[in-house]
C-alpha cells in the first residue's frame, strides 16, 4: 500500500512539474511574443513619468517590458496588451530607445520609442 501511494505521489508530482508555461504564453502560434504598437510612441524630453501601453500578441502573465536594456515594472493586461511604468529619468533627454517584451522564454521584436 505504501509503495503504491508513493508511486502515485511521484507520478502526480512529475506530471505537474512538466506542464511548463500556460497557454497564455503561446497564443500567436509560434511561441514568440510580437509588438504591433506602442502608445504613446513618443514623448517630449523632461515630460515626466507615464504608463506605456504595449499592444501585440503572445504576451503571458510572465511578460516583462524592456526599456532599452532594463526592465520596467510591467502589468499583464491580456495576451494582446501589457503596460509598463516609464520613469522621469527614462525620458529626461532627447533620443530613441528600443522597447521589447520578454514572455514565455522569448523576446519580441523591438519597436522604437522617440524622446523629442
Amino acid at each position: 500500500m505504501l509503495r503504491i501511494s508513493l508511486g502515485l505521489l511521484l507520478g502526480v508530482t512529475l506530471m505537474s512539474a512538466g506542464c511548463g508555461y500556460s497557454s497564455h504564453n503561446y497564443t500567436n502560434g509560434n511561441g514568440m511574443p510580437t509588438i504591433t504598437q506602442l502608445m504613446p510612441s513618443n514623448a517630449p524630453a523632461n515630460s515626466g513619468a507615464f504608463v506605456l501601453q504595449v499592444n501585440g500578441s503572445g504576451f503571458g502573465t510572465d511578460s516583462l517590458v524592456y526599456w532599452g536594456t532594463t526592465t520596467r515594472t510591467t502589468t499583464y493586461v491580456s495576451t494582446s496588451q501589457v503596460t509598463a511604468n516609464v520613469t522621469d529619468a527614462d525620458v529626461m533627454n532627447p533620443g530613441t530607445v528600443q522597447v521589447y517584451v520578454h514572455s514565455g522564454g522569448a523576446n519580441s521584436n523591438a519597436m522604437t520609442f522617440t524622446i523629442q
